[in-house]
This record gives C-alpha cells, structure tokens and sequence, in this order.
C-alpha cells in the first residue's frame, strides 16, 4: 500500500520489481496476499432446500443448498453453496495444489477441463467453488467481499418477495408486502393442478393482477412470473392485457431453451421482460442483452458460474442498460448476491422468498434482511459463518487430478485442450 514514507517508484518495485519481473505469486504476496496452496475441500449435505423445507432428496441442481468449504495450507477456509457431488468432485480435483487468489484462472480451468463444454450442472459446481475462492481472498485481505469488486454503489438492495408470508386475499398480501418494505410483491401464474386451459388461465391470471395492483397501491410495485407455462400466443395475449396495471416486470414469459424467440416477442409486448433464472454462464445471456431483447436478468449465483462469471455478466447489462432482478437461491449464495449487487451500479431488485424468514439452522451468520432490504456489512468475506456440526459430509477432495491435459498460450494464460 502507497504510503507518506514510499515514493511512487519504490512502491511499483516493491510490487513487480525493478526489472518488472517477479512473478504473480510474488506480486500477490506484494500487495499482502499469502502465499497459500488448496489442500483440501469438503462437501456438506444441508437440511433443508432453498426453499427451506426439509432437504429429503436430493437438491435441484440450479437450487442447491449443499455447502463447500474450500481449505488452504495456511488455515484460511472459503465457503460456498451449490452443485452435487459427481459435478463437484471433478472440479474439486482441479484446484488441490493451486493458488486459491487467481480465481479467473481457477474458473477457467473448471470451465474447460474434460471432454465436453460444461453444463449448467457442472458450471453450478464450479460456481460453488469460485464463490468459496473470492470469500478467501476477501478474509486474507481482511475486508468485506463487495470492497474487491469495487466497493458499494447503494446503501442497501432493494427487495421484492415472493410468497410473503401473510394471510388474506391477493389485494390484502400485496398490501402487506409492500408496507412491510418490499420495493414490490410477486405473483404467478399460479395453474392449479396439471392441466391448463389456456383461456381461464388467461382471464384468471388478469383478473389476479388487478387485485395485486389495487393492493399495492397507484405507485407500488408488483411483478408476476409467467413460469414458462404459457405457449407463445397466449403469453402475448395475457402480457398486453395487464400492460395498463404497469408491473415491475413480467418474467419468462415463454420456455427458455430458445433465447432468440425474444426477437419476435419483444416487438408483440410492452411490460418490462426479465428472463434468466434458469441460465448458466454469459454464452447464454449475450444475444439476450446485447440486442436488448430484456429488460432485466435473472442472473444468479451460483447458477451462472459463481462471482467470477457474475460480475462480466453483470459488465454487459451495465453497457446495455440492463437490469438486474436475480432468482433468488441458497443463504449462502444470497449472502453473495448482496456484495455483488451493491458493487453494480444499475438497477438491481433481489428476490426473496417468503419474505426471507426460511430457516438455516446450520449458519450462525449469512445475508442481512431489514425492512425488506439486504444490507451489506463490515464483517470480512461473505460474512456468512458455518456450523458444520449440524450438516452431513458427503465429500472430502485432497487428490488432485486432471483426466485431460489443458494447453497453455505462450504467456502461460489457459486455452481449451
């Protein structure tokens, strides 16, 4: 650090040397990083979901709640969340031995290792781990994570909620969500049972969004998820019917496996479209934004490759003027989210679900939700702690292994094998 007793010159030689040539171990150590090697990570199996019920089965991949704890020779430990464990211990093996602080490098190692382009499962795995290098990283440095990504733009993340825990009819709930400090209340499309008649879902859905928008108010806001359920027509149809209500924004309104359907939905609607919870790393998101095609991303972590792919994500809705409403996820990847959401300059609405009162019995500190807001704080890292007394180990990694050889460029940077 440039202080009263350094001069420019020696603190550019203190940090690469007169010559300009120590090596990246050493100006890391220069700007007061250890030196520190991966030795082991262990795998924990959670009791309850991401939805806070008890955790039965087998998580959802792009909800997974399991907790990583990523281990260094020097005793600092990063915890993250998600994956499953046949994802997980291939990209574990990829960083025992390595330097836990060149995480861009260790993602793209992840990323392009073995024989097939990583799936949204493994880039959920990998997004785990990323998120467990970046809280070491933080702890070494002794400061709160949102100061490495460029410190905070807001004071606080706006919240809306879905399923907010109160009872009564839509008008009254909405009401009740929003007075409680919510920047907007959720809905959904809500089709009851399996089958779905595409006219009654239509006109009821219509008739739920007028309730929801005299409950929350002339000027409060409300937002509803399409789920995907509805065929293009009738999307359209029910988008353009609620357009006058004015909704935060309307979200998936059609399946996701196609992103370019959006060229010709985008000209039929005017609601404000986000889309994005069931996407992975930024391949998937650049046509979406780039065309401006949304409005706002559903962008999570660790979903979309942990913080290290996050934050580029987040790069392009900036140039774009793109927003950001993240899927909500686990504690401990929510935990992330706030860090990353103060540090962006747009707008950024995080959804919480049942008003962020789900239970995590194992954490004795994660995200902190006031009034319907997360607020970022002083504590160093995530500022999440882990009690892993009350979690199952389901892995534990100290080998290293690589079953494919990566290549390197000539100045050491990784391409794909």
């Amino acid at each position: 650090m440039l202080n009263a007793s350094m001069n420019r010159r020696a603190f550019f030689e203190a940090c690469f040397g007169a010559a300009g040539a120590l090596s990246l171990a050493d100006r890391a150590d220069a700007l007061g990083l250890p030196k520190a090697k991966i030795t082991r990570i262990r795998y924990y199996k959670t009791p309850t979901d991401a939805a806070g019920r008890p955790n039965t089965r087998q998580p959802l991949f792009n909800q997974s709640t399991n907790v990583v704890l990523v281990e260094t020779d020097t005793g600092l430990v990063g915890v993250g969340e998600g994956g499953a464990p046949d994802v997980m211990e291939q990209c574990a093996g990829l960083l025992i031995g390595q330097d836990p602080f060149r995480t861009d490098r260790l993602w793209q190692s992840m990323f392009r290792s073995y024989f097939y382009p990583a799936g949204r499962e493994k880039v959920h795995a990998l997004g785990a781990l990323d998120v467990a290098l970046w809280d070491l990283k933080a702890k070494a440095l002794g400061v709160p994570l949102y100061q490495l990504l460029g410190g905070q733009s807001r004071e606080y993340v706006e919240c809306y909620s879905t399923g907010y825990p109160a009872q009564g009819t839509p008008k009254e709930v909405a009401k009740a969500c929003v007075d409680a400090g919510f920047r907007a209340y959720r809905i959904s499309t809500d089709t009851r049972g399996q089958v779905m008649d595409r006219f009654e879902t239509v006109n009821r859905v219509a008739a739920l969004c007028e309730q929801v928008r005299e409950g929350v108010g002339r000027d409060g806001g409300w937002c509803i998820d399409f789920h995907t359920e509805l065929d293009f027509p009738d999307a359209v149809t029910l988008a353009n019917k609620i357009e006058h209500l004015r909704p935060y924004f309307v979200e998936d309104l059609v399946r996701s496996e196609n992103p370019g359907v959006y060229r010709t939905l985008r000209g039929q609607v005017k609601v404000p479209i986000a889309v994005g919870e069931q996407f992975g790393p930024k391949w998937e998101w650049n046509e979406l934004i780039e065309n401006h095609l949304i409005d706002y991303a559903r962008a999570t972590i660790p979903n979309v490759g942990g913080i290290t792919e996050f934050q580029k994500i987040a790069a392009m809705c900036e140039t774009h003027y793109v927003g950001l409403v993240p899927h909500f996820t686990g504690p401990i990847s929510e935990a992330a989210m706030v860090h990353c959401s103060a540090a962006f300059s747009g707008p950024v609405l995080m959804e919480m679900v049942m008003g962020g009162t789900r239970p995590w019995p194992y954490l004795k500190s994660s995200y902190d939700l006031r009034n319907g807001k997360l607020w970022p704080n002083e504590r160093v890292g995530l500022g999440v702690e882990v009690d892993t007394s009350q979690l199952q180990q389901i892995g534990n990694y100290t080998e290293a292994y690589q079953l494919t050889p990566m290549l390197r460029r000539p100045d050491g940077s990784l391409t794909n094998w």
